[in-house]
């Protein structure tokens, strides 16, 4: 068996989290059994020509050889890189166990049904979701504490453990044959399923439009407007898996969640990617070469276009 952690990698407390994970995990199943991104890649001390490319290679490689992934999700600004993993993973046939101790939940009206995460594809693909919002009991710790913020840390730390274990049950108890994504025969060479994204300055029309002057069929979300979102994003996932290529919008302080999936599920199924990034912004860490986006997303994706000029330049390719 091959577990892949899907984790945000940017700050100390997240990947510590996530080799919590590992370390439980290995317990049951042997060590050889579990990758840990970042660790596994050496990345602190990785040297290479390209090494953003690098790190996406390795990843991308491991992501191909998958019996499950366990993907940490936290609060409402989701890891874009995260969320291009499980859609990579979906895509090619395996079981997603999604992990979460946020105490929020989500829907897109005041109204509307409550969800997990904020956007709804990502609880319609997870074949779990592991969620434990609520603190550890204090009268269950066992243990007297010095202190208010000592006693707030320790139930802090048994709710982190409640997850962590819970999730490693799980894990180990998915059935042996999940169903699989199954990519329709595109109707045609000229089909395009566009995702806009909610932070762009562009009309949300703005790309499909363009699309469909250029002779495109064109598919856009449901799941936003639906009655039944989950069951939307499902048809989304379906209708982009279906298409010929995939446009897009990855504007905003990361790639919208959905749009990240979907990158990584056209990834997985070889279908042309292009991200539309009007106002370029980039990062920098150390050894890397500027990332315009996450590497997951940033070379996931063949191009990246900033105006309608590119878009039709791209569509006529």
């Amino acid at each position: 068996m091959s577990y892949y952690i899907a984790h945000r990698l940017f700050a100390a407390h997240d990947r510590a989290l996530a080799a919590a994970l590992a370390q439980r995990i290995a317990a049951k199943t042997g060590p050889d059994n579990v990758f840990l991104p970042f660790c596994d890649t050496d990345e602190e001390d990785l040297v290479a020509e390209i090494k953003g490319r690098r790190l996406f290679e390795l990843d991308r490689e491991r992501l191909g050889r998958l019996d499950a992934m366990i993907a940490l999700l936290h609060g409402p600004s989701l890891d874009d890189g995260v969320c291009m993993e499980i859609g990579y993973a979906v895509a090619s046939g395996v079981p997603v166990v999604v992990l979460s101790t946020d105490f929020q939940t989500y829907s897109l009206t005041e109204t509307g049904p409550h969800l997990s995460f904020p956007d709804p594809l990502i609880q319609a693909v997870a074949a779990r979701v592991v969620r434990v919002p609520r603190l550890g009991d204090p009268e269950l710790l066992g243990q007297q504490v010095p202190s208010l913020f000592e006693a707030f840390r320790a139930r802090n730390l048994a709710q982190i453990n409640t997850a962590l274990d819970t999730t490693v049950d799980t894990l180990i108890n998915l059935p042996d044959h999940p169903a699989r994504l199954v990519r329709p025969s595109p109707a045609d060479r000229s089909s395009v399923y566009v995702e806009a994204s909610p932070y762009t300055a562009w009309d949300g029309n703005h790309l499909a439009e363009t699309c469909v002057a250029a002779g495109y069929t064109v598919a856009v979300p449901q799941r936003f407007t639906a009655a039944d979102p989950v069951k939307a994003a499902l048809k989304d996932l379906t209708a982009m898996c279906s298409a010929d290529r995939l446009l897009a919008d990855v504007s905003g302080p990361e790639t919208p969640p959905g749009t990240a999936l979907l990158i990584g599920a056209a990834a997985a199924r070889s279908i042309r990617t292009a991200a539309v990034h009007p106002r370029s912004s980039f990062t920098h860490a150390h050894g890397r070469e500027p990332n315009w986006r996450n590497l997951m997303i940033q070379y996931a994706a063949e191009t990246r276009l900033d105006n309608r000029e590119d878009v039709l330049s791209w569509l006529a390719a």
